[in-house]
């Protein structure tokens, strides 16, 4: 910059006239901003832009880096891992200075997915002592803004904001539960990322090197090819039914009726579900930030003949992806299989679809098929389903001996008229407030399933039916809206799951 000072005022002394260009001031990323959590015990990347060429040094509980912008301007500069605490703060110096305030060191986790995951706190059960009780200064939420992009992003819009009952109630509801639960057991500073929106498909949050990579996956661009070829006419069209629909709507409110659903607009152009294009926008600008790990709700969009089936590949392979784009190796990616609702025949296949991913290291899987409701697509116990993945974090995250899963299907075994089947986290298996075992079907070679007649036997469940004396297969909550009660001893529900369809 002094360099720069002397020939400018030199050319000025010279008579020469010249534009003066004032330097650019450093900038720096929304996540690194005032009430920030940085990620305990991991190295802290600090970045942001400032004149090609120029210094840069941060600071914070009492060390400090340095950095150089290069020639696109972005620079970037590493801290040691420090330990919970603060509050502190972080300075940031490149000729003038940014003071970033209450800084906290602790535990930072990125909730996403569709709108169970956006879902919020005021909707829940119980929401009005929920935000009574969430005067939780430890733990931060930051919420970024729904917004698609063609190519990857370098920031996002959003601020941190300290948990209050006036902040709480528009976050996310399963990810502040998830949060609280883990603040009381770890006592340390939460940093809660909420990047989610309603009615998306996992190829919306998958970048598009990822889904190009895998062969089973590129249809997906071919399709978003014709969708936007033919996206004119759809407009037309739908615009035609919004008009329809604005008529019917002033009529039903002028006779006192109910007014009729609101057609919904085809996607095109901007359009949330666009591959990749929240990708894009709402996650590529947080991967430069150390988190702790990930929590996921997701799948309903994915319900659907095309996609229930591939949606095995394509969510290892969004997983895989985030991985990679974060370069912290297999952090913890904790997801909620999809629950009981009456939907459509490949609500079941979604949910073995999303058991696949139990497949990956690192992942784990709450299962709420006890807790979803028959006829609203958004259940509200939304602390439970918090709950269930906080125990899964304090597993996989933070090393806790305790059971943190429902039972998964290991294996099935046949014996003379029955078949036997074993189950991982299977210890204490129950019938969920006594009674019978339900929800469980057989067949024989002919694939037709009968209901069964299933009873317990230590750590297996024993499955029969007099109409089938040779029994082959047999089933378990095989459907949108099942009726089926198998827990552990930790009270977990077992996941859904079939034996007649090999698994990937």
């Amino acid at each position: 910059m002094l360099k720069r000072f002397r020939r400018i005022t030199g050319l000025l002394l010279a008579g020469i006239t010249v534009a003066v260009v004032a330097p650019a001031a450093v900038k720096l990323p929304a996540l690194l901003s005032d009430h920030m959590v940085v990620q305990q015990q991991a190295p802290v990347r600090i970045w942001g832009t400032a004149d090609p060429g120029e210094a840069v040094t941060v600071a914070i509980n009492g060390q400090s880096a340095e950095a150089k912008a290069g020639a696109n301007g972005k620079w970037e500069a590493w801290l040691q891992p420090m330990k919970a605490g603060g509050p502190y703060e972080l300075t940031v110096h490149s000729g003038d200075t940014i003071v970033i305030h209450d800084v906290l060191i602790g535990e930072v986790w990125v909730g996403s997915g569709q709108s169970n995951m956006q879902f919020d706190v005021q909707g829940s059960d119980n929401a009005a002592q929920a935000i009574a009780s969430a005067n939780e200064p430890a733990i931060r939420l930051f919420q970024v803004k729904l917004v698609e992009s063609d190519q990857p992003l370098d920031d996002v819009t959003g601020v941190w904001k300290i948990c209050t009952p006036e902040t709480v109630p528009r976050f996310s509801a399963v990810e502040y539960f998830f949060g609280s639960q883990l603040r009381k057991h770890l006592n340390v500073p939460m940093g809660l990322i909420q990047s989610a929106w309603g009615g998306t498909p996992a190829q919306s949050w998958t970048s598009r090197p990822a889904l190009e990579s895998e062969p089973l996956l590129k249809f997906i661009f071919d399709d978003w090819t014709s969708i936007l070829a033919k996206y004119p006419v759809a407009k037309q069209e739908y615009e035609k039914r919004l008009a329809e629909w604005e008529e019917a709507d002033r009529k039903a409110q002028t006779e006192g009726k109910h007014a009729p659903h609101r057609p919904w607009p085809p996607p095109g152009p901007g359009h949330p579900s666009t591959p990749s294009g929240l990708y894009n926008a709402m996650i590529a600008p947080l991967t430069p930030y150390a988190i702790r790990g990930v929590i996921w709700y997701q799948g309903e969009s994915d319900a659907s003949k095309k996609y229930a089936y591939i949606y095995r590949r394509l969510f290892r392979t969004m997983i895989e992806d985030w991985r990679r784009a974060w370069g912290q190796g297999d952090f913890p990616f904790l997801f909620v299989q999809i629950a009981n609702f009456k939907a459509n025949p490949y609500w079941p296949i979604v949910r073995e679809s999303q058991a696949d991913a139990l497949a990956l290291r690192n992942t784990a899987m709450a299962v709420i098929i006890d807790i979803g409701e028959s006829h609203d697509i958004h259940p509200k116990n939304k602390q439970e389903v918090g709950r269930r993945l906080s125990l899964a974090a304090r597993k996989l995250a933070y090393g806790e001996q305790l059971e943190y899963s429902g039972p998964l299907f290991r294996q099935v075994t046949p014996e003379p008229g029955v078949l036997r089947v074993w189950f991982h986290h299977a210890g204490g298996l129950a019938a969920a407030g006594g009674g019978a075992l339900k929800g469980f079907t057989i067949a024989a070679g002919d694939g037709n399933f009968v209901p069964a007649e299933a009873r317990l036997d230590g750590e297996t469940v024993v499955v029969s039916a007099a109409e089938v004396p040779d029994p082959v297969a047999v089933r378990y909550g095989w459907a949108d809206d099942p009726d089926c009660n198998l827990v552990n001893g930790a009270g977990l529900p077992a996941s859904p799951f079939r034996t007649d369809v090999p698994r990937s």
